[in-house]
C-alpha cells in the first residue's frame, strides 16, 4: 500500500506534468521514437514482403535476413552506435527498425503468398498485369496479416524504445533509467506503467487503424478462423 501512495504521489505532482522532463514531454518523445522506428520499417519491409511475396522468388533469404535484426541484442546495437554516433538519436532508430522490421516482412509475404492461385489465376485471366494482380487481389487479401505485422512491430517498439534513455536520449525510458540510478521506486514503476499504457494505446489504435483497411468480408474470415484454430 506504501508503493501505490507513492506512485499517486508522484503522478499528480505538478512537476509531473510540466516542464522538459514532464510526462507530456517524456510520452511525446517516445511516440517520436516509435513513429520514426515503425515508419521506416514499414516503408523498408513493406516493398520487400510484396515483391517477394508476389514473385514467390527470394522470400527465405528476406525473411531470414531481416530476422538477422532478432538475433542481435538490442541493447548491444545500441551501446556499438552510441560508441560510433555519441549521443544521437540515430543509434536508438537504427536498433528500432531492426527490432520491427522481421514481423512487417514476414508477415507480408506470408499474407500474399497465402492467396489462393486460382485467385490470381482468375485476376491474369480477365487482363490484369501483374502489378494491378498484387494492389487489387493480393495486398487487400493479405491486409489482416500485413496490419498484424505492422501492430506487432509498433508493440514491440514501444517496449524496447526504453533503452534510448541508456545513452542520455529521451523517453519514458528516462524515468525507469534514473530511477534505477537514484534508487527511486516509485519513478521507476511509474515509468513502466506509463510504457505499458502506451502500449496498450498503440495496440488498440492500430486495431481501430485495421478495422478501417481490412474489408469487412477479411475481417470476418479472420475472425472466424481465429475462433476455429480456439476450437481445434
Amino acid at each position: 500500500m506504501e508503493l501505490v501512495a507513492q506512485l499517486l504521489d508522484w503522478f499528480t505532482a505538478p512537476a509531473q506534468w510540466t516542464g522538459s522532463s514532464g510526462i507530456p514531454v517524456r510520452v511525446l518523445e517516445h511516440v517520436l521514437y516509435t513513429v520514426a522506428a515503425t515508419g521506416v520499417a514499414v516503408v523498408v519491409g513493406l516493398p520487400i514482403g510484396l515483391a517477394v511475396g508476389h514473385t514467390g522468388r527470394g522470400g527465405t533469404v528476406a525473411v531470414n535476413t531481416t530476422n538477422v535484426g532478432r538475433a542481435i541484442p538490442s541493447f548491444g546495437i545500441i551501446v556499438l552506435f552510441f560508441f560510433i554516433f555519441g549521443i544521437d538519436p540515430v543509434p536508438a532508430v537504427i536498433m528500432l527498425v531492426a527490432l520491427a522490421l522481421p514481423p512487417i516482412v514476414t508477415n507480408t509475404y506470408v499474407g500474399v503468398r497465402s492467396v489462393a492461385p486460382a485467385v490470381t489465376d482468375s485476376a491474369a485471366g480477365m487482363g490484369l498485369t501483374g502489378w494491378q494482380v498484387l494492389r487489387e487481389v493480393e495486398i487487400p487479401a493479405a491486409m489482416p496479416l500485413i496490419m498484424a505485422g505492422i501492430r506487432t512491430s509498433a508493440v514491440q517498439v514501444v517496449a524496447t524504445a526504453t533503452l534510448a534513455a541508456y545513452i542520455g536520449l529521451g523517453g519514458l525510458g528516462r524515468y525507469i533509467f534514473d530511477g534505477l540510478s537514484q534508487q527511486v521506486l516509485n519513478q521507476v514503476v511509474g515509468g513502466a506503467i506509463l510504457v505499458a499504457l502506451l502500449a496498450l494505446a498503440t495496440e488498440l489504435a492500430l486495431g481501430r487503424v485495421q478495422r478501417l483497411v481490412v474489408p469487412r468480408g477479411l475481417q470476418a474470415r479472420s475472425r472466424q478462423a481465429a475462433l476455429d484454430a480456439k476450437l481445434t
